[in-house]
């Protein structure tokens, strides 16, 4: 990872870590090495954070002072910008969020014109630009300067596209949707009044300052609140941007990342629609869910955590259905990137073609207990291949055998090892984690535990 740009975009606290300058250099920098050879056309969305319309405008100022286009979706959802700029045929496209993190933050993610997360090594010219490594792009002048341009109709054409992916009538299903007063708060009711259900909103209210505040997928709590209470079939919680999905079920309980992958592997399976019979999962996945999968005779592959790391994996080798714990779930037929409202429809399709419920549904996935810690070292490379850490770790596999799991891996962009463990009690788990622990204290690496 580099400097400024992450695995999920240039993310960091407004107005301190990501400024306007940054924004408007960004804007620069990509209006003009797109429209090097051509009039070129950016597509840019934000989600509700006050903060999004002063990037918005910065973005646009770099954008059409290199003279390059720039198209305004306003707010709306990641998947959004996604899909317009494969679609429309925009050289890139700009999403304006900071996805689950709270109004403070902000980001900028950069799509390519496939509808994909950018690729690092233009993420590093940019990078080397922001730091003055590059020399200031010319300014365009006359006919040549660029133009804004309003283009809501690019987000309603995609709520038609979501429309026309549920092969059901939600007719008689009641439905929750927790938007985390984020980017799906107008889009998803849409959706879902469009295809007949009947719909009950929550955090649909945004303020600029309310975004992911006690709602939405990083706070499933009020979303199984929400169905209990208005005793709903089902409930989806979408976090700021959209790009994940979790659910609750009919009882209330919670709808993981891992559970949706394993109802949709599963009647993909039966429908014959699962190419390659296998699902992309990252190493963060719970042991259960690989268990089901053997059980329903489905293969898996795991990559490094990050959606962009399961699309990857997912392009290569042709696989139509990965995603993470977290609820970034991608369908390649419909989508090129995680999409919480495709998410969504896919799950009402199980319900909707099984004829039953989604706790019934899940009844053969088992949950291992889990338990994870983030322990800041003095050095990542050094705290990891310690010996003594590594002794840790070989012996807890041991202890746990087929019954659990351990793993320890870097934090991308803080001094921070994570050590997760899995297995079939909470105390085992925590056993697990304070052992490897124990070792890194002894090792003289560790400075605190979060």
């Amino acid at each position: 990872m580099g400097r400024y740009f992450g695995t999920d975009g240039f993310r960091g606290r407004a107005g301190r870590d990501l400024t306007v300058e940054h924004a408007f250099k960004v804007g620069r920098f990509i209006g003009w090495y797109y429209g090097r050879d051509h009039r070129a056309k950016i597509v840019i969305g934000k989600d509700t954070r006050l903060s999004g319309y002063m990037f918005e405008e910065a973005l646009c100022a770099g954008i059409t002072s290199s003279g390059t286009d720039a198209y305004l979706l306003h707010v709306t959802t990641t998947p959004s910008v996604s899909y317009i700029a494969r679609v429309d045929d925009f050289d890139c496209g700009i999403m304006i969020t900071a996805s689950h993190n709270g109004f403070a933050d902000n980001g900028i993610k950069i799509i390519n014109s496939q509808g994909e997360k950018m690729d690092e090594g233009f993420l590093e010219e940019i990078e080397k630009y922001l730091d003055g490594e590059l020399p200031d792009p010319p300014f365009a002048d006359g006919e040549a300067i660029g133009r804004t341009v309003d283009y809501a109709a690019g987000r309603n054409r995609y709520i038609g596209y979501l429309i026309t992916l549920s092969t059901h009538s939600y007719k008689g299903v009641k439905v929750g949707l927790d938007c985390a007063n984020g980017s799906t708060w107008q889009i998803a009711r849409s959706v879902f009044d469009a295809l007949g259900a009947d719909t009950y909103v929550t955090a649909d209210r945004p303020s600029g300052t309310n975004i992911n505040m006690g709602c939405g997928s990083t706070h499933i709590e009020n979303l199984r609140k929400f169905v209990l209470d208005n005793g709903l079939d089902i409930g989806f919680a979408f976090d700021g941007d959209a790009d994940r999905c979790l659910a609750v079920d009919e009882k209330g309980d919670v709808v993981t990342g891992d559970h949706i992958m394993y109802l949709c592997a599963a009647n993909m399976k039966d429908n014959g629609e699962l190419e390659t019979n296998t699902v992309v999962t990252t190493v963060m996945s719970n042991l259960g869910l690989y268990k089901a999968l053997d059980e329903a005779g489905i293969k898996y592959e795991k990559t490094a955590v990050g959606d962009k790391y399961v699309w990857e994996n997912m392009r290569k080798n042709g696989h139509v259905l990965g995603g993470e714990q977290s609820g970034h779930i991608i369908f390649r037929k419909f989508a090129t990137t995680g999409d919480g409202m495709i998410t969504a429809i896919k799950v009402m399709q199980v319900m909707l073609d099984k004829k039953t419920t989604l706790s019934k549904l899940l009844a053969p996935l088992h949950i291992y207990p889990q338990v994870l810690k983030n322990v800041v070292v003095d050095d990542k490379t050094a705290a990891l291949e310690d010996e003594k850490v590594q002794a840790a770790v070989r012996e807890q596999e041991a202890l746990l055998g087929d019954s659990g799991r351990v793993l320890l891996r870097k934090s991308g962009t803080e001094p921070i090892l994570r050590v997760m463990a899995q297995a079939d009690t909470d105390a085992r788990c925590e056993g697990a984690v304070n052992a490897i622990i124990d070792a890194m204290r002894a090792g003289g690496h560790l400075m605190a535990v979060k």
